[in-house]
């Protein structure tokens, strides 16, 4: 490795593809098609062409930027936004975007418009509220706003769908995909129309889905933490047979020097406003790391060596290096949770290696 290619993250594809392929056979056994998120890599398109590879015929994100990324990239799939489209962005949504999740008539009267203006057929599922209290419409309110959708030309409801465990940390337990599955009949029932997509969640669906032997009407789920850490999303569990160091962040050691663990002098507030709190360890070899806040969350990122973090700033890290004799120029890895994944594949001042290649370790069970 040269300087040059630091601070880096270091993305195995061969293990992303490994985890697509064990979740889609998983899933696929109860009949349960795998919309591959792409939001926390920022639409990668090396990571998009390994699950398109596996077999994922969509690839959803929340920025029409990360779509139309892929897009251009040649990657072949059915590209869906992820979050209702801004008023600013329909254009933009209906030259790009093949599906759009949507929770405002307004919004969805101007894609009908445009969609017109271009002459194309834009899909899009229906948010559905389920509790966690993000996007969607109250379930007793669905019927009429399908009712309007359906008269919109230019657009084509595909599907409903439901959010879990991102804002409020609601489970997608079975009473609640019982309740969007009801929904799904009854719409089809009222209007005499088919649903091909009723989609119950994400990746926190995971303890859902092994637990329940009848998946109802639930048919598709929106993937992206599970297939790239190798884990489910309501406790942060490891799920058997994946990977769950695809990605390493790696950073190098700026300065080491032996100084006290506390600092010293009239203690005011930091650069994030708040006044730190330290331990007495007496004098320990501090490290500084070329990089802050601006490039990765730092409270996202597991030290590799049993070396500790004890804060950071903008753009420094400091670390206890304990027993590590780490020097100037060293090294230092980190594993990475989904918060640190998606701020340092969105920092231009991270490097980014793909690796294609299985580590001879054995994947976690």
């Amino acid at each position: 490795m040269t300087h040059s290619e630091l601070p880096r993250i270091e993305i195995n594809l061969a293990k992303i593809s490994h985890n697509a392929e064990m979740l889609l056979k998983l899933y696929g056994s109860k009949g349960i098609e795998l919309m591959g998120v792409t939001k926390g890599v920022c639409g990668s398109p090396e990571i998009a062409k390994v699950l398109v590879g596996k077999g994922m015929q969509m690839l959803g994100d929340s920025k029409v930027k990360n779509l139309k990324r892929m897009h251009d990239a040649g990657i072949h799939a059915e590209f869906v936004l992820l979050r209702s489209p801004a008023l600013s962005e329909i254009a933009k949504v209906i030259q790009t975007v093949d599906v759009s999740l949507n929770s405002e008539l307004i919004v969805m009267k101007q894609l009908s418009e445009m969609a017109l203006k271009h002459h194309v057929l834009h899909k899009v599922i229906l948010m559905i509220e389920l509790g966690d209290l993000r996007e969607g419409i109250l379930p007793e309110k669905a019927v009429d706003v399908v009712r309007e959708i359906l008269q919109l030309r230019g657009i084509r409801l595909v599907g409903i769908g439901a959010n879990f465990a991102c804002f409020g940390g609601v489970k997608p337990t079975e009473d609640k995909m019982n309740q969007l599955s009801l929904l799904a009949t009854q719409i089809e029932s009222e209007f005499n129309i088919t649903l091909p997509y009723v989609s119950g969640g994400n990746s926190a669906n995971y303890s859902w889905f092994i637990k329940t032997e009848h998946m109802n009407r639930i048919n598709n789920l929106r993937i992206g933490e599970s297939i790239l850490l190798g884990r489910e999303t309501l406790y942060r569990e490891a799920i058997p047979n994946l990977f769950t160091d695809a990605f390493t962040f790696v950073a190098e050691v700026i300065e080491s020097k032996m100084k006290p663990s506390v600092p010293y002098g009239e203690i005011a507030q930091n650069v994030l406003g708040i006044s730190p709190e330290f331990e007495e360890r007496g004098e320990i070899r501090r490290i500084i790391l070329g990089v802050g806040f601006q490039d990765v969350l730092i409270s996202g990122l597991t030290p590799k060596l049993n070396i500790e973090i004890l804060g950071s700033s903008s753009d420094h890290t400091v670390m206890d290096a304990k027993q590590e004799n780490l020097r100037v120029g060293d090294e230092v890895s980190f594993s990475v949770n989904y918060g640190a994944l998606l701020t340092l594949m969105t920092s231009e001042n991270i490097s980014k290696k793909y690796i294609n290649m299985l580590t001879p370790h054995a994947v976690d069970k």
